[in-house]
C-alpha cells in the first residue's frame, strides 16, 4: 500500500461565514484580517510537519500510523458487509463508531489510509475554524497544543469525535436542539460527548439538550442495530480491560515494581496492561473512583445556583478530566480530547478554567514524549519513562482538581 503527501488547505479564517458554522459560534465581530492571516499560517504550518511526520513514521503496517493501517482497515472490511467485529478484542467502541470506520469509503480514489487521514484533517480545520468563531484564545490553545502529541492525533480517530464534541458545546446555548442532537451523535461514537450537556442551565435549554441528546442516541442507536449484527459486543470487551501502564492506577503499580512488586507487563485487549499480584484491587478502585466522580457531578448539579455562559464549557472539561484521572486507561490520544474542551473554555471570558486548561499543554508534550518517542522506556519501567507517567499523570491529577474547585466555587459555594 502507498501513501501520498495530503497537503492541508489553510481554512478560510476572517472570510464570510460558512453555512452552518454560524449557528455554532458566538456572536462575535469578524476576525481582524491579520489575525486571522496569522492563525491560518501557523495551522498550515503545524499540520504540514504533523503530516510530514506520519508519513516518515513507517510506510507499512506498524509505527504510530500502524493502527488506520491494520486495526482500522480490518474492521472497515468488516463493517461493510453488516457486522460488528466477532469476538474482537480490540472492539471496545460503541455501535456509532462504525460510522467513522466506514467514512473513508466515500473517498475511493484514495487508499484507506489516504482517506482517513484527509477526513481526520478535514475535522481539524472545523474545530479550528468553529473555535476561531467564538474566540481566538481557544482557536490559538487548540491550534498550537494539538502539534504537541506529534503525529498521533491523524492516526486516531480522536480528532473526528472531538470535532463533534466542540460543535456541540458551541451550540448548546443558543441552540440546544442542535447542541443535544451532537452530543447524542458524539455518544454514539466515543461516550464521553454525552457530557458536553452536563452544564446546560436548568430550564428549557435543558431539556431541549437533553430530550435531542436522548433522540439522537435512540434513533442511531436503532438504525445501527436494524443494519448491523453483533451491535453491543463491545460492552463484553470493554469490561475485560484491566489496569493500563499509562494510567494513575499503572503509574502507582510501576512505583511498587522498583520497590519489589512481582507484577509484569503484558499486551492484552489491544494494550499493555499490568498482570499480578492487586492489579485486580486496583481496577476496582479506579471504578470506584469513577463512580464517585459520577456522585460528584451529580451533587455539583444539584447545588449549582450561579450560571454563566461558560458554565455548559467548564462543566464539560471538569468531567472529562475526571473521568480521564479515574480511568483505568489514559491513552496518549485522550490528551486530544482535553485539549478540544479547553480551547472551548477559553472562547468564553466568563471561563473559570483557564489555569486548569492551561495544564493540559505540558500534558501533551509530556505524552507525546512518552509515547511514542520513549516508550520502549515506559514499557521497561525505566527511571526515565516512571519520570514520564509521574509528570503527565500528576500535571492531568493536578488540572482535575483544579477544576473542579473552581467549577463549584464559581457555581455552587455559598
Amino acid at each position: 500500500m502507498t501513501t501520498h503527501r495530503i497537503g492541508p488547505p489553510p481554512p478560510s479564517f476572517g472570510l464570510p461565514p460558512v453555512p452552518g458554522i454560524t449557528l455554532l459560534g458566538t456572536a462575535r465581530s469578524r476576525i481582524r484580517p491579520r489575525r486571522a492571516t496569522a492563525l491560518a499560517t501557523v495551522w498550515a504550518a503545524t499540520r504540514l510537519g504533523m503530516l510530514g511526520l506520519l508519513l516518515v513514521d513507517h510506510v507499512g503496517d506498524s509505527g504510530v500510523a500502524g493502527e488506520v493501517y491494520t486495526l482500522y482497515r480490518r474492521w472497515y472490511e468488516q463493517l461493510v458487509h453488516g457486522a460488528f467485529p466477532l469476538d474482537d478484542v480490540t472492539w471496545q467502541y460503541p455501535p456509532g463508531a462504525a460510522l467513522v470506520f466506514l467514512a473513508p469509503g466515500a473517498l475511493p480514489w484514495l487508499t484507506y489510509f489516504q482517506a482517513f487521514v484527509a477526513l481526520t484533517l478535514a475535522a481539524d480545520a472545523v474545530i479550528t475554524l468553529a473555535l476561531a468563531r467564538a474566540g481566538l484564545p481557544g482557536a490559538w490553545l487548540w491550534v498550537c497544543g494539538l502539534p504537541l502529541l506529534l503525529h498521533l492525533p491523524y492516526a486516531r480517530y480522536d480528532v473526528m469525535v472531538t470535532a463533534v464534541a466542540v460543535l456541540a458545546l458551541l451550540a448548546v446555548g443558543k441552540r440546544p436542539h442542535i447542541g443535544g442532537a451532537l452530543a447524542g451523535l458524539g455518544a454514539m461514537i466515543k461516550v464521553w460527548p454525552l457530557l458536553t450537556v452536563l452544564g446546560t442551565p436548568p430550564g428549557r435549554t435543558t431539556r431541549a439538550a437533553w430530550f435531542s441528546a436522548t433522540a439522537s442516541v435512540t434513533a442511531l442507536l436503532t438504525v445501527l442495530m436494524l443494519g448491523f449484527t453483533h451491535s453491543l459486543d463491545f460492552l463484553r470487551q470493554q469490561g475485560a480491560r484491566g489496569v493500563q501502564i499509562e494510567s494513575l492506577g499503572g503509574t502507582a503499580l510501576q512505583l511498587a515494581r522498583t520497590m519489589g512488586w512481582p507484577g509484569t507487563v503484558r499486551y492484552q485487549y489491544g494494550a499493555f496492561e499490568f498482570v499480578g499480584p492487586y492489579v485486580s484491587s486496583i481496577a476496582r478502585l479506579s471504578l470506584f473512583l469513577s463512580i464517585a466522580a459520577v456522585c460528584w457531578l451529580l451533587l455539583w448539579r444539584a447545588r449549582s445556583r450561579r450560571w454563566t455562559p461558560a458554565t455548559p464549557f467548564d462543566a464539560a472539561f471538569a468531567a472529562v478530566l475526571l473521568f480521564t484521572v479515574t480511568s483505568r486507561v489514559i491513552s496518549p490520544q485522550y490528551l486530544v480530547w482535553l485539549l478540544g474542551l479547553a480551547a472551548v473554555c477559553l472562547t468564553s471570558r466568563h471561563t473559570t478554567q483557564r489555569t486548569a486548561a492551561l495544564l493540559i499543554l505540558p500534558s501533551a508534550a509530556v505524552s507525546a514524549l512518552a509515547y511514542p518517542v520513549l516508550y520502549d522506556d515506559v514499557l521497561a519501567g525505566t527511571p526515565v519513562g516512571l519520570l514520564l507517567m509521574v509528570v503527565r499523570n500528576g500535571l492531568l491529577l493536578t488540572a482535575a482538581l483544579l477544576s473542579c474547585r473552581r467549577l463549584w466555587a464559581a457555581t455552587a459555594a455559598r
